[in-house]
């Protein structure tokens, strides 16, 4: 495992200008700050559970793709290790404690952060529509609040049909219409069932406190720009605004108010900021050894992964099979605090396959064995096999060391 070294806070002047106090950080003690952030270097909060990790990233990301399991799932395994998956469901969807809504995607989000989105549930309320327009608004949703008041939290199923049979998109009345009214927070999803949202009404369904929209869109953007930038450490505008999915100028406007820093970044072409109590004590402790979901938030966003890590990944779940270069769900490999490696799994009974396995040299073999078997009793296989990898000593080396 790796120690980090602290971070160094160095007093500069521009030439030409009156003296200014500014924090210059080299590539590797941004990386680290990243890392801290991102609950991958120190010691896991484990008795937080997956909850902890909900609250200090702000944001999990949903996905229908499952390999070794969901990416909702692999967020906090990847975190805090072999916590059992059902642990996981139980943090998100019981209680009143997360919610689903639109950030950098489809996200489960902790329920505080409710009142923070209420500029985008306004935005939507003034547009009119999303995706589909309703024939008789008011009518199909006056049906869906009457079912949902009466009966309690439904699926689109129960409430009448999600879909008119045909496409995916071909969504009945019923489904646009709780839909909307999840868009403008009328309703709200709160857990799902066999991954069908379970929509419920808000006022019921979030707790009286944080029950309210009395933020302005100023305030609220300010304060998802603090999280998000809290949540990474250390950011560039560009990062800041991807992370909830704002508008650059939505930054320009709130960071003043943030108590984000201003930072100079070895290497990074624009400035950055940084989370204060992320420069008050030194990034250290122990680097967490996985494999990450493509859409974790440590990588989620590509131009912000290579210029941390040097690493390119792309997502490759939605291209031809032809045109694939390391996978369909290729997940990449953590290690000592950078990512060495990717491997595209896939489950055959209780044989965990490594169908493609890339590496950055023959130090990146034992992490990834130890990642692949770590992954792989989570999962409850009892195997792994190699496929295919792209260096035939490596791929040697790697089944040696799976034993």
């Amino acid at each position: 495992m790796t120690t980090a070294a602290p971070v160094k806070v160095r007093t500069t002047s521009r030439t030409g200008s009156a003296p200014q106090a500014e924090v210059r950080l080299s590539a590797d003690e941004a990386r680290r700050l990243a890392l801290r952030a991102q609950g991958l270097l120190g010691a896991p909060d484990r008795r937080s559970g997956a909850r902890g990790v909900l609250r200090r990233l702000g944001a999990v990301q949903l996905d229908t793709i499952s390999v070794l399991a969901r990416s909702h799932e692999l967020v906090p395994y990847a975190r805090l290790g072999a916590v059992p998956r059902s642990a996981v469901e139980e943090a998100y969807w019981s209680g009143d404690h997360a919610f689903e809504y639109w950030s950098h995607a489809a996200c489960i989000l902790p329920v505080e952060e409710w009142p923070h989105f209420a500029f985008r549930r306004r935005a939507r309320q003034a547009r009119g529509h999303r995706w589909h327009v309703l024939e008789d608004v008011e009518r199909s949703c006056a049906a869906v609040r009457d079912r949902l008041r009466a009966e309690g939290p439904l699926t689109a199923t129960e409430l009448g049909g999600a879909k008119n049979g045909g496409e995916w998109y071909d969504w009945s009345e019923t489904k646009i219409a709780v839909e909307w009214m999840l868009d403008t927070g009328e309703v709200v999803c709160t857990r799902r069932r066999g991954w069908k949202r379970v929509y419920d009404l808000a006022e019921r369904a979030v707790p009286d406190a944080l029950f309210h929209d009395d933020l302005d869109d100023a305030e609220c953007i300010r304060r998802l720009v603090a999280q998000a930038g809290a949540a990474m450490g250390v950011a560039t505008r560009a990062d800041l605004a991807d992370y909830h999915r704002l508008k650059g100028e939505q930054v320009d406007a709130a960071l003043e108010g943030t108590g984000l820093v201003p930072v100079e970044v070895e290497g990074w072409s624009k400035p950055a900021w940084a989370a204060p109590e992320a420069l008050a004590a030194e990034p250290r402790g122990r680097h967490r050894t996985t494999l990450l979901s493509p859409f974790d938030s440590l990588i989620w966003d590509r131009p912000r992964t290579e210029r941390i890590f040097g690493f390119t990944h792309r997502l490759e779940a939605y291209v031809p099979k032809a045109k694939r270069i390391h996978g369909y769900f290729v997940m990449p490999l953590l290690s000592g605090g950078r990512l060495v490696g990717r491997v595209d799994p896939a489950r055959e009974g209780k044989t965990l396959v490594a169908r493609q396995v890339s590496l950055e040299g023959p130090k990146a073999v034992a992490p990834m064995a130890r990642a692949l078997w770590e992954a792989a009793e989570w999962v409850g296989c009892d195997a792994v096999r190699v496929e295919r990898c792209d260096d035939a000593k490596l791929a040697a080396a790697l089944v040696d060391a799976l034993g």
